[in-house]
């Protein structure tokens, strides 16, 4: 399993907005893709107009090549990429340990 983390920045006055973008663009587009596992979006508290988005893939190449040289990838920036206040940084995980 890969997790992709994405730092996004938003304008101020924004978080409703992009919040029910964010679920939607998840729900009727992402979530579409291949080795599409789950996800998850937190507000920052100290910084209320950043993001952080958790996507869990299959593998890597789910999102690298499955979704992103896909046209889902268009329809997700199409519904989120208007809120984004420069472009989101993006990095992808594997997992080490975890709790029981």
């Amino acid at each position: 399993m890969i997790l992709e983390i994405a730092d996004i920045r938003i304008p101020a006055g924004q978080n409703a907005a992009f919040e029910e973008a964010i679920a939607h663009g998840i729900t009727t587009v992402a979530s579409r893709s291949p080795g599409f596992l789950g996800y998850q979006v937190h507000r920052g508290v100290e910084n209320p107009q950043r993001y952080v988005l958790q996507i869990r893939w299959n593998t890597l190449e789910d999102h690298t090549v499955g979704f992103r040289q896909s046209p889902l990838f268009a329809q997700w920036r199409a519904i989120v990429g208007p809120f984004f206040d420069g472009p989101p940084t993006v990095e992808h995980f594997e997992l080490v340990t975890q709790s029981a």
